[in-house]
This record gives structure tokens, C-alpha cells and sequence, in this order.
């Protein structure tokens, strides 16, 4: 393929021979001629090199939070006879100009390696790719591409902070649980039935007439203790600003996280009907960061939709409403949620928290209401409510 300043010298070689023809210039004619020539030899030259490289692509960590550190790896491996000439890579990347980087030459069976940041300062999907690598000509008249590694994604989860406490997660349901640590091991207090051994079991958990009795070993198998549960709900209608939206997620993602650290059941309720359901495990809370890493305003959402899906299904335990400044009836369909949870806390977004140059709202007097502004920031405002005694601080019902 040839460049755009291939392009030119031709035009002007070709040009240089047209002149000479009419002016009568031998001097103009050579010059024309070997012009023709050079792009003739750069065009072959990229041609006839064959390569044969070999580029893996690493993205470490596949998963990030906003503000972490999150790289590309890449390693070439030259897998031809020959050594390669100057290898120029292109890597696109979401939000950015794309990484650029120049592979010196490459012996057969040589390998190089480079690396290159990725942007994390906002949540979202970072797509990476298709790669190019691009060969020139001496002269940089001609070039050829060949096709790296495919297009991969980074995930950037919304910012999350290490909350201390959270909101009553029991209730009537004896399924919610208590609110305390969940024991992770097979050794709980009460007995639920036997099992066979597998390996990591405690053998003081053997029961041993059981044992003899199927010829293998036999162990106990305790009931874990109940879960709390806790669900978050977010407002993502239309009218919520991108930046609210951002604050909201990430207020979300740390009580989410914080939550299934403490061993309860988290669920995550959205304003355009999705639902999570109560889950557990760390790849189920990867999940609902990543759908907090994509959630935007839709025009179907709203936060009476989503207070409906929560109400209308299992409830119990604690509930946590996030949205920006609501009217007196919705603050009103908001407390109405507390019939059928133990705590309901109601987190408002003042526009001051991300906006310098707007004004901030007046604190709310009401109860379960935690407000973040600009001199109340997250999660610093969670904290104050907490440590005050949530009652006092008009968080706990």
C-alpha cells in the first residue's frame, strides 16, 4: 500500500517526466525517472517482506476500580527466518488516542516487550483494539498491515470505599438472618445431615459409626448460620445527570461490597426494572459491579418502578435508596418501603456534591435520610450518620 507521501513523490516523478518531455530537459527526466523508481523499490520491498510475528496481549487486571491501576502487556515474538524491520504497533483505546509503539528489529526467535497504561478515572468498559502492526519502506513510501490480537475489554468498576457499619440487614423472615458474620467453613452449630468426605474436610468432623456402617468415610455437615440480606436500590431515570449517576453507582458499589464482605446476601434493584435477586459469592458481587460499571439513564426508568420491583419482591432485611433530590410524595413512597424491611436508608444526592458552583440545599430533618453534598461528601457523610448513632442522625427507623 502506498503511503500519502508515496502518493506525492509519484505525482511529482510523474510530473518531472511530463515536464522534461516538453521542456526538453535530460537532467529533469532522470530525476523524474529515478523519483518513479524509488517507489516502485518501496512498494516491492514491503512486499516481499513475509513476516511472521506473533503478538499476546495481556490486560492486568481484567477488572479495576475507578482510580486503580490497570496496564496492557504485550509480548512479539518474531517466528520468521528473517529479521524483522521496524515494526510501528496501533492499539485503540476507548476515550484515547490509542497506544503507538515502535518494535525494534527482531532476530528469528527474538521476542521484545512493552507495556502501556490504561485510562481507569471513570467507570465503564474500556475496549482495546483490533491491533495493527504496520511495516514500512526505508524511505516510508510504502507500508503493509498485519492484524494483531482482537478487540478485549477492561471493566472499570464504579470508585468503592470500605464502609464500617451498615443498616440493620435482619427481620421478621428467619431466611434474612441475623446481623452477623456468615462462617464460611463446614463446621457450623447445628447438625443438618451427612455427607460424604472430601478433601479438606476436618477429620474431627468424621462421624464414625456412620463411617462404618457405609464402608467411607462419613462426615458431619453443620447448618451455616442464617444471612442477612440487604438491597440496594438506584435511580437511574432520564433526568438524573451523568455525574449524579456516578456518585449514586459508586455509593452503590461500596455498600454492596461492604455488605457481602460482612457475609450477608446483596441485592441490587435499578429504576428500569432490573433486579439481581439476592446472591452471594465473589464472582455474583463481580457481576453487580459491572452492571453498576454500565448503568445509565434510561427513559423507561424510574425510582417508582423501582421501589415497586423491591416491594414486590422478597423482602426483609435493610434497604438502601440512592437517589438525587426527590419531591415530598416520592419521599413519601420511599418511607412506605419500610413496611416490609427492618431499615430503610435514603441516601440523597445534593447537586453541590459534583457541581463547585451550585449552591447547596439545606439539610433534610427527616428520618433515614443520609444527604451528600459538597460539605458532607461520601463516604465521609455515611460515616458521621453512623458513628452518631444512626437513631440520632435519622438514618435507623
Amino acid at each position: 500500500m502506498v503511503t500519502r507521501q508515496g502518493w506525492i513523490a509519484a505525482i511529482g516523478s510523474f510530473a518531472c517526466v511530463i515536464a522534461a518531455r516538453l521542456l526538453g530537459s535530460f537532467e529533469l527526466f532522470l530525476l523524474g525517472v529515478i523519483g518513479v523508481a524509488v517507489v516502485v523499490f518501496a512498494v516491492t520491498f514491503v512486499w516481499i517482506r513475509r513476516l511472521k510475528v506473533e503478538v499476546v496481549r495481556e490486560i492486568v487486571p481484567l477488572r479495576v476500580h475507578a482510580g486503580g491501576t490497570s496496564r496492557v502487556d504485550l509480548t512479539v515474538v518474531n517466528r520468521g527466518t528473517r529479521r524483522t524491520p521496524v515494526l510501528r504497533l496501533r492499539d485503540p483505546v476507548t476515550g484515547t488516542r490509542g497506544a503507538n509503539l515502535l518494535i525494534g528489529p527482531l532476530a528469528p526467535g527474538d521476542a521484545a516487550r512493552a507495556s502501556y497504561r490504561l485510562p481507569t478515572e471513570r467507570r465503564g468498559i474500556v475496549d482495546i483494539g483490533p491491533m495493527q502492526l504496520t511495516v514500512t519502506d526505508p524511505f516510508g513510501l510504502a507500508q503493509t498491515s498485519l492484524d494483531g490480537p482482537p478487540t478485549a475489554s477492561l471493566t472499570v468498576f464504579p470508585p468503592a470505599y470500605p464502609l464500617g457499619v451498615l443498616p440493620p440487614t435482619g427481620g421478621s423472615d428467619p431466611h434474612a438472618g441475623f446481623d452477623r458474620h456468615r462462617t464460611l467453613n463446614r463446621g457450623g452449630d447445628e447438625f443438618h445431615a451427612l455427607r460424604q468426605f472430601t478433601v479438606g474436610d476436618e477429620l474431627r468432623r468424621v462421624h464414625w459409626p456412620s463411617t462404618a456402617r457405609h464402608d467411607e468415610l462419613m462426615v458431619r455437615q453443620d447448618e451455616l448460620p442464617w444471612q442477612g440480606r440487604l438491597t440496594v436500590i438506584v435511580d437511574n431515570s432520564f433526568n438524573v445527570a451523568m455525574p449524579a449517576l456516578d456518585l449514586a453507582t459508586s455509593v452503590a458499589a461500596s455498600v454492596l461490597q461492604t455488605a457481602h464482605h460482612k457475609g450477608n446476601l446483596v441485592r441490587l434493584v435499578t429504576g428500569n426494572g432490573l433486579d439481581s435477586g439476592f446472591t452471594s459469592g465473589n464472582a455474583q458481587l463481580e457481576s453487580l459491579l459491572e452492571l453498576l460499571a454500565v448503568l445509565q439513564p434510561r427513559r423507561d426508568a424510574s425510582i417508582n418502578r423501582a421501589l415497586d420491583r423491591a416491594a414486590t419482591q422478597v423482602r426483609n432485611g435493610g434497604a438502601v435508596v440512592i437517589t438525587p433530590e426527590t419531591d415530598p410524595a416520592k419521599l413519601a413512597d420511599i418511607q412506605r418501603l419500610g413496611r416490609g424491611f427492618a431499615a430503610v436508608v435514603l441516601v440523597m444526592l445534593d447537586v453541590s456534591a459534583w457541581d463547585p458552583d451550585a449552591p447547596e440545599g439545606a439539610p433534610s430533618g427527616g428520618r433515614r435520610i443520609v444527604r451528600i453534598s459538597r460539605s458532607a461528601p461520601f463516604p465521609e457523610a455515611w460515616h458521621r450518620a453512623m458513628a452518631v448513632g444512626l437513631d440520632a442522625a435519622g438514618v435507623r427507623a
